[in-house]
Protein backbone atom coordinates (compact mmCIF):
# COMPACT_ATOMS: atom_id res chain seq x y z
CA UNK A 1 0.00 0.00 0.00
CA UNK A 2 2.95 2.60 0.76
CA UNK A 3 4.16 1.75 -2.70
CA UNK A 4 1.45 2.18 -4.45
CA UNK A 5 0.76 5.43 -2.64
CA UNK A 6 4.66 6.73 -3.06
CA UNK A 7 3.93 6.06 -7.26
CA UNK A 8 0.47 7.96 -6.97
CA UNK A 9 2.00 10.77 -5.07
CA UNK A 10 5.02 11.10 -7.73
CA UNK A 11 2.47 10.55 -10.80
CA UNK A 12 0.65 13.51 -8.96
CA UNK A 13 3.66 15.90 -8.56
CA UNK A 14 5.08 14.92 -12.09
CA UNK A 15 1.80 16.19 -13.42
CA UNK A 16 1.64 19.43 -11.06
CA UNK A 17 4.92 20.32 -12.63
CA UNK A 18 3.67 19.91 -16.14
CA UNK A 19 0.82 22.25 -15.61
CA UNK A 20 3.07 24.52 -13.97
CA UNK A 21 5.58 24.73 -17.49
CA UNK A 22 2.30 24.82 -19.56
CA UNK A 23 0.45 27.70 -17.25
CA UNK A 24 1.74 30.46 -19.19
CA UNK A 25 0.58 29.22 -22.48
CA UNK A 26 -2.41 28.43 -21.09
CA UNK A 27 -3.32 32.23 -19.65
CA UNK A 28 -1.92 33.38 -22.75
CA UNK A 29 -4.11 31.74 -24.57
CA UNK A 30 -7.23 32.22 -22.71
CA UNK A 31 -6.09 35.88 -22.54
CA UNK A 32 -5.72 36.84 -25.47
CA UNK A 33 -6.49 33.63 -28.61
CA UNK A 34 -9.58 32.98 -27.51
CA UNK A 35 -12.07 35.71 -28.46
CA UNK A 36 -10.10 36.07 -32.31
CA UNK A 37 -10.38 32.37 -32.34
CA UNK A 38 -14.36 32.39 -31.93
CA UNK A 39 -14.32 35.88 -33.89
CA UNK A 40 -12.61 34.17 -36.83
CA UNK A 41 -15.25 31.15 -36.40
CA UNK A 42 -18.07 33.09 -36.65
CA UNK A 43 -16.56 35.39 -40.27
CA UNK A 44 -15.90 32.15 -41.80
CA UNK A 45 -20.05 31.90 -41.81
CA UNK A 46 -20.18 35.21 -42.87
CA UNK A 47 -19.63 37.78 -45.08
CA UNK A 48 -17.51 40.63 -44.12
CA UNK A 49 -17.03 44.17 -45.34
CA UNK A 50 -14.63 46.43 -44.07
CA UNK A 51 -16.61 50.20 -43.82
CA UNK A 52 -15.26 53.42 -42.48
CA UNK A 53 -16.89 52.62 -39.20
CA UNK A 54 -15.30 49.01 -38.97
CA UNK A 55 -16.01 45.47 -39.99
CA UNK A 56 -19.97 44.59 -40.57
CA UNK A 57 -21.01 40.95 -41.17
CA UNK A 58 -23.79 39.45 -42.83
CA UNK A 59 -24.35 36.22 -41.94
CA UNK A 60 -24.48 33.14 -45.02
CA UNK A 61 -23.91 29.85 -43.49
CA UNK A 62 -21.84 27.65 -45.19
CA UNK A 63 -21.46 29.70 -48.39
CA UNK A 64 -17.38 30.68 -47.70
CA UNK A 65 -16.43 27.02 -47.44
CA UNK A 66 -18.48 25.74 -50.77
CA UNK A 67 -16.91 28.61 -52.40
CA UNK A 68 -13.63 27.29 -51.56
CA UNK A 69 -13.95 23.92 -52.62
CA UNK A 70 -16.98 24.13 -56.04
CA UNK A 71 -16.18 27.64 -56.88
CA UNK A 72 -12.24 28.62 -56.12
CA UNK A 73 -9.94 26.98 -58.90
CA UNK A 74 -6.68 26.87 -56.48
CA UNK A 75 -7.44 26.41 -52.91
CA UNK A 76 -8.42 22.24 -53.24
CA UNK A 77 -5.57 21.74 -55.58
CA UNK A 78 -2.72 23.81 -53.15
CA UNK A 79 -4.14 21.44 -50.21
CA UNK A 80 -3.52 18.45 -51.67
CA UNK A 81 0.05 19.67 -52.97
CA UNK A 82 0.80 21.12 -49.34
CA UNK A 83 -0.53 18.45 -47.44
CA UNK A 84 1.69 15.88 -49.94
CA UNK A 85 4.84 17.77 -49.25
CA UNK A 86 4.00 18.06 -45.68
CA UNK A 87 4.13 14.16 -45.30
CA UNK A 88 7.29 13.58 -46.99
CA UNK A 89 9.04 16.60 -45.68
CA UNK A 90 8.16 15.57 -42.27
CA UNK A 91 9.62 12.17 -43.10
CA UNK A 92 12.43 13.08 -44.45
CA UNK A 93 13.09 15.23 -41.07
CA UNK A 94 12.48 12.93 -38.96
CA UNK A 95 14.88 10.37 -40.30
CA UNK A 96 17.56 13.05 -40.59
CA UNK A 97 17.07 14.49 -37.19
CA UNK A 98 16.98 11.26 -35.60
CA UNK A 99 20.07 10.21 -37.32
CA UNK A 100 22.58 13.23 -36.74
CA UNK A 101 20.98 12.87 -32.93
CA UNK A 102 22.72 9.90 -32.84
CA UNK A 103 26.00 11.14 -34.82
CA UNK A 104 25.79 13.84 -32.02
CA UNK A 105 25.79 11.46 -29.18
CA UNK A 106 28.47 10.28 -29.49
CA UNK A 107 31.70 10.89 -27.56
CA UNK A 108 34.30 13.02 -30.09
CA UNK A 109 36.22 16.06 -29.97
CA UNK A 110 34.54 19.15 -30.37
CA UNK A 111 31.52 17.95 -29.73
CA UNK A 112 30.14 20.97 -28.45
CA UNK A 113 31.09 23.05 -31.71
CA UNK A 114 29.25 20.31 -33.98
CA UNK A 115 26.22 20.47 -32.13
CA UNK A 116 26.38 24.18 -31.98
CA UNK A 117 26.77 23.98 -35.82
CA UNK A 118 23.35 21.80 -36.31
CA UNK A 119 21.33 24.17 -33.64
CA UNK A 120 22.34 27.56 -35.87
CA UNK A 121 19.58 26.42 -38.15
CA UNK A 122 16.95 27.22 -35.49
CA UNK A 123 18.80 30.77 -35.06
CA UNK A 124 18.89 31.11 -38.73
CA UNK A 125 15.25 30.79 -39.48
CA UNK A 126 13.99 32.93 -36.79
CA UNK A 127 12.68 36.70 -36.98
CA UNK A 128 15.36 39.08 -38.65
CA UNK A 129 17.79 36.79 -39.52
CA UNK A 130 15.46 34.74 -42.04
CA UNK A 131 14.65 38.09 -43.76
CA UNK A 132 17.81 38.56 -44.21
CA UNK A 133 18.76 35.47 -46.00
CA UNK A 134 15.95 35.59 -47.69
CA UNK A 135 16.43 38.87 -48.72
CA UNK A 136 20.29 39.18 -48.97
CA UNK A 137 21.19 39.93 -52.20
CA UNK A 138 24.59 38.98 -51.87
CA UNK A 139 23.80 35.97 -51.45
CA UNK A 140 21.52 35.42 -54.24
CA UNK A 141 24.18 36.74 -56.73
CA UNK A 142 26.42 33.72 -55.37
CA UNK A 143 24.07 31.47 -55.96
CA UNK A 144 23.51 32.57 -59.83
CA UNK A 145 27.26 32.57 -59.65
CA UNK A 146 27.49 29.11 -58.61
CA UNK A 147 24.89 27.40 -60.76
CA UNK A 148 26.45 29.48 -63.96
CA UNK A 149 29.95 27.99 -63.22
CA UNK A 150 28.54 24.43 -62.98
CA UNK A 151 26.34 24.84 -65.97
CA UNK A 152 23.27 24.01 -64.10
CA UNK A 153 24.16 20.10 -63.76
CA UNK A 154 24.86 17.96 -60.48
CA UNK A 155 25.13 14.39 -59.92
CA UNK A 156 21.69 13.85 -58.90
CA UNK A 157 20.67 15.94 -62.07
CA UNK A 158 22.27 13.26 -64.10
CA UNK A 159 21.05 10.38 -62.11
CA UNK A 160 17.38 11.86 -62.27
CA UNK A 161 17.53 12.17 -66.27
CA UNK A 162 19.34 8.55 -66.67
CA UNK A 163 16.84 6.78 -64.03
CA UNK A 164 13.68 8.85 -65.66
CA UNK A 165 14.76 8.04 -68.85
CA UNK A 166 15.00 4.03 -67.81
CA UNK A 167 11.42 4.62 -66.69
CA UNK A 168 12.19 2.32 -63.45
CA UNK A 169 9.66 3.76 -60.22
CA UNK A 170 10.15 7.25 -61.89
CA UNK A 171 7.70 9.01 -59.25
CA UNK A 172 9.19 7.04 -56.45
CA UNK A 173 12.76 8.16 -57.78
CA UNK A 174 11.35 11.72 -58.14
CA UNK A 175 10.23 12.37 -54.46
CA UNK A 176 14.03 11.12 -53.31
CA UNK A 177 15.41 13.79 -55.58
CA UNK A 178 13.24 16.24 -54.40
CA UNK A 179 14.48 15.33 -50.63
CA UNK A 180 17.85 15.28 -51.91
CA UNK A 181 17.75 18.70 -53.34
CA UNK A 182 15.43 20.11 -50.44
CA UNK A 183 18.29 18.92 -47.77
CA UNK A 184 18.97 22.48 -46.95
CA UNK A 185 15.37 22.97 -45.97
CA UNK A 186 15.28 19.65 -44.30
CA UNK A 187 18.45 20.84 -41.97
CA UNK A 188 16.84 24.34 -41.41
CA UNK A 189 14.06 22.51 -40.27
CA UNK A 190 15.16 20.01 -37.86
CA UNK A 191 17.14 21.68 -35.28
CA UNK A 192 14.67 21.10 -32.85
CA UNK A 193 13.94 18.11 -33.43
CA UNK A 194 17.86 17.02 -33.46
CA UNK A 195 17.84 18.64 -29.96
CA UNK A 196 14.75 16.78 -28.39
CA UNK A 197 16.17 13.20 -29.55
CA UNK A 198 19.61 14.34 -28.20
CA UNK A 199 18.19 15.29 -25.08
CA UNK A 200 16.20 11.87 -25.48
CA UNK A 201 19.15 9.86 -25.99
CA UNK A 202 21.13 11.45 -23.26
CA UNK A 203 18.70 9.93 -21.22
CA UNK A 204 19.09 6.44 -21.96
CA UNK A 205 21.45 4.42 -18.96
CA UNK A 206 24.87 3.55 -20.24
CA UNK A 207 24.19 0.21 -18.14
CA UNK A 208 21.92 -0.88 -20.65
CA UNK A 209 24.52 -0.69 -23.85
CA UNK A 210 27.02 -2.79 -21.68
CA UNK A 211 25.09 -5.28 -20.63
CA UNK A 212 23.83 -5.91 -24.22
CA UNK A 213 27.67 -5.71 -25.54
CA UNK A 214 27.95 -8.57 -22.87
CA UNK A 215 25.44 -10.41 -24.36
CA UNK A 216 26.97 -10.43 -27.73
CA UNK A 217 24.07 -7.60 -29.14
CA UNK A 218 25.51 -5.92 -32.61
CA UNK A 219 25.17 -2.33 -33.36
CA UNK A 220 21.78 -2.72 -35.08
CA UNK A 221 20.89 -4.76 -32.62
CA UNK A 222 20.94 -2.29 -29.83
CA UNK A 223 19.77 0.76 -32.07
CA UNK A 224 16.29 -1.44 -32.62
CA UNK A 225 16.17 -2.75 -29.03
CA UNK A 226 17.25 -0.33 -26.89
CA UNK A 227 17.78 3.44 -28.49
CA UNK A 228 14.94 3.26 -30.63
CA UNK A 229 12.39 1.80 -28.07
CA UNK A 230 13.39 3.92 -25.30
CA UNK A 231 13.03 6.96 -27.25
CA UNK A 232 10.30 6.32 -29.06
CA UNK A 233 7.98 8.44 -27.21
CA UNK A 234 10.15 11.70 -28.78
CA UNK A 235 8.83 10.40 -32.06
CA UNK A 236 5.12 11.89 -31.41
CA UNK A 237 6.44 15.09 -29.97
CA UNK A 238 8.15 15.85 -32.96
CA UNK A 239 6.57 14.33 -35.32
CA UNK A 240 3.30 16.93 -34.28
CA UNK A 241 5.73 19.47 -33.84
CA UNK A 242 7.11 18.70 -37.73
CA UNK A 243 3.64 18.93 -38.74
CA UNK A 244 2.83 22.34 -37.01
CA UNK A 245 5.79 23.95 -37.83
CA UNK A 246 5.21 23.20 -41.14
CA UNK A 247 1.87 24.59 -41.45
CA UNK A 248 3.20 27.96 -40.41
CA UNK A 249 6.23 28.01 -42.72
CA UNK A 250 6.35 31.58 -44.73
CA UNK A 251 6.78 29.43 -48.28
CA UNK A 252 3.08 27.42 -47.49
CA UNK A 253 1.30 28.31 -50.28
CA UNK A 254 -2.23 27.61 -48.72
CA UNK A 255 -0.88 30.36 -46.01
CA UNK A 256 0.42 32.55 -48.52
CA UNK A 257 -3.09 32.38 -50.26
CA UNK A 258 -5.32 32.54 -47.19
CA UNK A 259 -3.13 35.87 -46.85
CA UNK A 260 -3.22 37.48 -49.51
CA UNK A 261 -7.45 36.89 -49.50
CA UNK A 262 -7.40 38.47 -46.20
CA UNK A 263 -4.94 41.35 -46.89
CA UNK A 264 -4.67 42.07 -50.35
CA UNK A 265 -8.33 41.44 -51.39
CA UNK A 266 -9.87 42.00 -47.83
CA UNK A 267 -11.96 39.32 -47.87
CA UNK A 268 -12.19 38.48 -44.35
CA UNK A 269 -15.10 36.02 -44.24
CA UNK A 270 -13.44 33.69 -47.21
CA UNK A 271 -9.87 33.42 -46.11
CA UNK A 272 -11.36 32.28 -42.93
CA UNK A 273 -13.28 29.75 -44.15
CA UNK A 274 -10.27 28.66 -46.23
CA UNK A 275 -8.09 28.80 -42.66
CA UNK A 276 -10.49 26.81 -40.93
CA UNK A 277 -10.78 23.96 -43.48
CA UNK A 278 -6.84 24.12 -43.42
CA UNK A 279 -6.60 23.49 -39.75
CA UNK A 280 -9.70 21.16 -39.38
CA UNK A 281 -7.42 19.06 -42.00
CA UNK A 282 -4.68 19.15 -40.13
CA UNK A 283 -6.14 18.81 -37.19
CA UNK A 284 -7.52 15.58 -38.29
CA UNK A 285 -3.96 14.78 -39.67
CA UNK A 286 -2.25 14.88 -36.49
CA UNK A 287 -5.02 13.12 -34.75
CA UNK A 288 -4.91 10.32 -37.26
CA UNK A 289 -1.09 9.89 -37.49
CA UNK A 290 -0.77 9.95 -33.57
CA UNK A 291 -3.25 7.42 -32.80
CA UNK A 292 -0.92 5.48 -35.38
CA UNK A 293 2.45 6.55 -33.68
CA UNK A 294 1.17 6.06 -29.76
CA UNK A 295 0.65 2.48 -30.83
CA UNK A 296 4.11 1.67 -31.30
CA UNK A 297 5.05 4.13 -28.09
CA UNK A 298 6.89 2.13 -25.41
CA UNK A 299 6.63 3.71 -21.97
CA UNK A 300 8.82 2.94 -18.86
CA UNK A 301 9.54 4.25 -15.72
Amino acid sequence: MKKIKKATGLKRQKAISGYLFILPFILGFLAFMVKPFFQSLYMSLCSVEVGPGGFRSLYQGLANYTRAFTVDTEFARLLVEEISRMCVNALAIMVFSFFVALILNQKFKGRALVRAIFFLPVILSSGVILGIEYDNALLSSVQDAIMETTGNTSITNALESILITAGVGAQAFQIVFDIVDGIYDVAIASGIQIIIFLSGLQTISVNMYEAADIEGCTSWEKLWKITFPMISSLFLVNWIYTIVDFCMRSDNQVMEKISDTMIVNLDYGFASAMAWVYFGIVIVLIGVSSAIISKGVYYYE
